[in-house]
């Protein structure tokens, strides 16, 4: 998939997700097989530009091409110096969040609420892609609710405004993240424009990754929520587009060493405090699927130091991998 001159070397996306698609995390899932790692949202309100979060999310560092950046925000003009003020700091493609369906975002009009503006829409668009010379991208869902689902109105809306690819959550904001998705309105949404089209929504496995390409014609699908705490996803979902067979599932040792890679980085770029902390989330992901994983978590959240986090995170992972090793040679 080409994003106007930016090839992916994978159609599988790491869709931005607030409080977890951060640097280290986008790191792991490019390493991972990720063609793109969005970023999370950075908002376009500038009393917000000296904060240490958005000072955090405008570092780059060692981030590979290329790299994207989401804008939030409901003003054209903000929306536009955002979008300047992201590219001089790295961006290669800034990304316009018009899905987000949290009230707090939603509440301020922003997110999925635009999509009740096709006017403000169009303008906002015609802003950002006006102010920047790098792709833009827009990230929508079918509408804000059943009954009013416009998502093909806004695709279209999008594409004259210059937008290179369109991402497409397959449910209204009404429906959050529950019930089935909607990818008929995607396939719809594909037949009546000739940008790049991203499917997301649920897409959980290779087998559903390409049950999604196949249904919709889309050409690239987005994963999110079920990267958290397996981001090999993208290994597996790209390798099964190629070969159509699966990967061998990864081992505890495999698992292990990307993990304690991710808990650095964490620490390196948060610091100790807040790097601890937010590794929390992450270790109860990677465990929730592994018997010893409740015992794990309860120790991992009373710790405070990134020395006693790893060394919590290697053992556990150590013992996994030392159980595999017994059961492999037992059999």
């Amino acid at each position: 998939m080409r994003i106007d001159p930016h090839l992916l070397n994978s159609p599988v996306l790491l869709a931005p997700m607030a409080g977890v698609s951060d640097r280290p995390f986008r790191l792991l899932c490019r390493r991972l097989g990720a063609g793109l790692a969005v970023s999370e949202m950075v908002s376009a309100d500038p009393r917000l530009r000296d904060s240490r979060k958005t000072r955090l999310r405008l570092d780059h560092s060692g981030e590979p091409a290329p790299r994207s950046v989401q804008i939030l925000g409901t003003d054209p003009r903000a929306m536009a110096a955002a979008a300047r003020l992201n590219v001089e700091h790295g961006a290669q493609i800034i990304d316009i969040n018009m899905g987000c369906p949290a009230k707090k975002v939603c509440g301020t009009l922003a997110g999925a609420a635009l999509l009740r503006d096709e006017a403000r829409v169009g303008h906002i668009l015609e802003a950002v892609v006006g102010a920047v010379d790098v792709p833009v991208t827009l990230k929508i869902r079918t509408g804000w609710d059943i009954e009013h689902r416009n998502g093909v109105a806004i695709a279209r809306i999008a594409e004259q405004a210059g937008v290179k690819a369109l991402a497409v959550h397959g449910r209204t904001r009404a429906c959050g993240y529950g019930g089935p998705v909607d990818y008929a309105t995607i396939r719809a949404i594909k037949q009546a424009v000739t940008i790049p089209i991203i499917a997301n929504g649920d897409i959980d496995g290779p087998e559903k990754a390409r049950q999604v390409l196949d249904g919709t014609g889309a050409d690239a699908v987005m994963i999110g929520r079920a990267a958290q705490g397996r981001p090999w996803i993208f290994r597996e979902i790209a390798h099964y587009l190629t070969t159509g067979q699966r990967l061998p599932p990864p081992t505890a040792e495999d698992i292990g060493r990307w993990v304690l890679n991710h808990l650095e980085r964490l620490h390196a770029f948060y610091g100790e405090t807040a790097g601890v902390r937010i590794a929390r989330k992450h270790l109860a992901w990677y465990s929730q699927h592994w018997l010893d994983g409740a015992a794990f978590r309860a120790r991992i959240n009373s710790v405070e130091q990134s020395r006693e986090q790893l060394g919590l995170a290697r053992d556990f992972f150590q013992r996994l991998a030392n159980k595999a090793n017994k059961e492999r040679l037992a059999a």
